[in-house]
């Protein structure tokens, strides 16, 4: 067993940055066991380590990478990801991604194949039939067409995909939950502001303490009593946002009464996948033409007005909400995904331009 291995196990002390380094070096030579690469993902996806191990784990992924095109000054990026766990739900973050962009927020989506889920981000876009960008390149020129681009595997770690391939044949959706808690963390993109949504609000310590570890960007921490790990229509929400903007680690969190916010309510129920796969994209599309359960409709909203707050499009929560609806409201949304999955066929679009003007 490695030194590695029986820390994480033990849990006495912290795995050093030189630790995580060697476990790196070994992948890329290939003398790494199927067992010991199957330890350190049991370990992680079992329970989060503490922050010192995780601190040291990101730090040492995150020197290994090329230096990244830095975005545009003029773009004020943000994204929205969320841990994954917590009750099953339609995937709200990706529907808010374009209902955001389509008011004109500026996003730039990271996320994942489903760990926990039915359908993860990934699985929704190549349902949907959109490609994920393959280069810094190929994002801008998205984000210059729809202000929207969701970023593909280039923006993670290759360590990551080397340490799945060394467990292989083993189900990477039981030991793989770890990248999907830390993903928040791994993607490399060029945002001012994440908003991240956790499912066990018990993380947000933790979360909070590697934040500040990464200045380069904000973060707005989301919660609420049910689970979600998005902000949610039926439910009180706690935001809380870090980084500079405060001018200090943090500030007061923000409690979100959704009855306060004009928002009817509703039950888990309004959430819920459809319950076959074949339901998934027709239902994606509904709710961004607003011809879905209101609390759904309402969510999605909610949380494309977290991002306009993000982004600085909207002064408040009711402004970004009323934004939110508008776009759906006008076919925005709606349209703005078709002409994505137009370009995408090679096919015409119909006719679109970003809104960058609000009322």
């Amino acid at each position: 067993m490695s030194d590695l291995v029986g820390t994480l196990l033990l849990r006495d002390r912290p795995v050093s940055v030189t630790a995580w380094r060697d476990l790196w070096d070994r992948l890329h030579a290939r003398t790494v066991s199927a067992a010991e690469a199957a330890a350190v993902l049991a370990s992680l996806s079992t329970h989060l380590p503490d922050v010192g191990t995780l601190a040291a784990l990101l730090a040492s992924l995150s020197e290994r990478r090329c230096a990244a095109a830095p975005a545009p000054a003029s773009v004020r990026a943000v994204n929205i990801v969320g841990t994954g766990g917590g009750p099953s739900t339609f995937n709200i973050s990706t529907a808010a991604a374009f209902v955001a962009a389509a008011l004109g927020v500026t996003v730039i989506k990271t996320g994942s194949r489903a760990y926990t889920s039915r359908c993860g981000s990934i699985d929704l876009l190549n349902r949907l039939g959109i490609p994920l960008t393959t280069s810094p390149a190929m994002t801008a020129e998205m984000l210059d067409r729809f202000g929207i681009a969701f970023a593909g595997s280039y923006v993670y770690p290759p360590e990551l995909t080397l340490l799945a391939k060394a467990v292989m044949p083993l189900d990477m959706k039981r030991l793989g939950r770890c990248f999907n808690r830390l993903g928040p963390f791994l993607a490399d993109v060029p945002v001012a502001v994440q908003v991240t949504g956790l499912s066990d609000p018990a993380l947000l310590p933790l979360f909070r303490a590697l934040a500040g570890d990464a200045p380069q960007r904000r973060f707005w921490f989301c919660t609420n009593g049910l689970g979600v790990d998005e902000l949610v229509a039926i439910a009180p929400n706690t935001v809380l946002r870090d980084g500079a903007e405060t001018g200090r680690a943090g500030q007061d969190p923000v409690e979100l009464d959704p009855a306060a916010l004009g928002l009817a309510g509703g039950t888990l129920e309004d959430l819920r996948p459809p319950q076959d796969d074949a339901g998934i994209v027709p239902h994606t599309l509904a709710v961004l033409a607003g011809d879905a359960p209101t609390a759904a409709v309402d969510t999605v909203c909610l949380n494309a007005a977290v991002l306009a707050l993000a982004a600085g499009v909207a002064n408040g929560w009711e402004e970004g909400i009323r934004l939110a609806r508008a776009a759906v409201a006008r076919g925005d949304a709606l349209r703005l995904v078709e002409n994505i999955r137009a370009q995408a066929r090679g096919a015409a679009a119909a006719p679109w331009s970003r809104r960058t003007v609000h009322g």
